[in-house]
């Protein structure tokens, strides 16, 4: 997966500074690194080509902002205009691997003391305060109720109850070679259609990993911890016989 990068700059005209972040985003983009660029001001018709015909995102953001004041306070116009940006980057865009900011540094506050955590302080209070006056707190796991006592430290006292999540046996679709017997047959009668149909006779090493299939799961891991598993001395005794990887859902 390429990395995200962000170009934070003031004014995507025409000029040495704009000619080197240009530059600079094409090469990066070039090499297959998932780049954009947010400004305060983007003239179609003053930019450089590169901007308009690459594959370049550029996003204007606070150009409603004046640039000065009767003439006055430019240099603090342009703070206040870089720093809207970047609070747009904050909050209206993913969280880059890397984020350049040229010619004003002011942003740079917000990314290092506050990052993509700002918002998160009035909502994990309220989560808090709100969750501690529950009767009954209920977690899907350990894994979970661990998290949550990290996460809610204030809330020690809560005694936490693990409920775990079941599937709907009816909702579960059998192939079609065993929809055709009949209900009473046992559970146990149906694997075998089960193991024949979705998972080869042969099979003897099923590694499965239940997730949902989105990026946040880390459905990587699974292939990483099969390898690991391979590397053991008795690798080559399960190397000889045929292994199925599921990735579920």
């Amino acid at each position: 997966m390429p990395k995200q990068i962000v170009f934070l700059h003031p004014d995507l005209g025409i000029g040495g500074a704009e000619r080197l972040i240009v530059d600079s985003a094409v090469a990066l983009e070039s090499c297959g690194y998932d780049v954009s660029i947010i400004t305060n001001h983007h003239d179609p018709k003053h930019c450089f080509e590169e901007t308009l015909q690459s594959n370049l995102s550029v996003t204007v953001v606070a150009d409603w902002f004046p640039r000065s004041i009767f003439g006055y306070m430019t240099a603090l116009c342009a703070y206040i205009r870089l720093i809207l940006a970047t609070l747009y980057l904050l909050f209206y865009e993913e969280k880059p691997d890397v984020t350049f900011v040229d010619q004003i540094s002011a942003p740079i506050i917000l990314l290092r003391a506050f990052g993509y955590k700002l918002y998160r302080i009035p909502i994990d209070y309220i989560e808090q305060i709100s969750t501690g006056m529950a009767d009954i707190v209920l977690v899907n796991s350990k894994f979970t109720s661990n998290v949550f006592r990290e996460t809610f430290t204030s809330l020690n006292h809560v005694q936490l109850r693990i409920l775990y999540p079941i599937a709907n046996e009816k909702s579960l679709c059998l192939p079609t070679s065993a929809q055709f017997h009949t209900d009473h047959q046992s559970k146990y009668e149906y694997r075998k259609y089960l193991s024949s149909e979705i998972i080869p006779e042969k099979a003897k090493i099923i590694f499965v990993s239940i997730n949902r299939y989105e990026r946040k799961k880390n459905l990587s891991l699974a292939l990483y911890s099969l390898g690991k598993f391979l590397i053991f001395p008795y690798s080559l005794f399960f190397l000889s016989r045929l292994l199925i990887l599921i990735i579920a859902n």
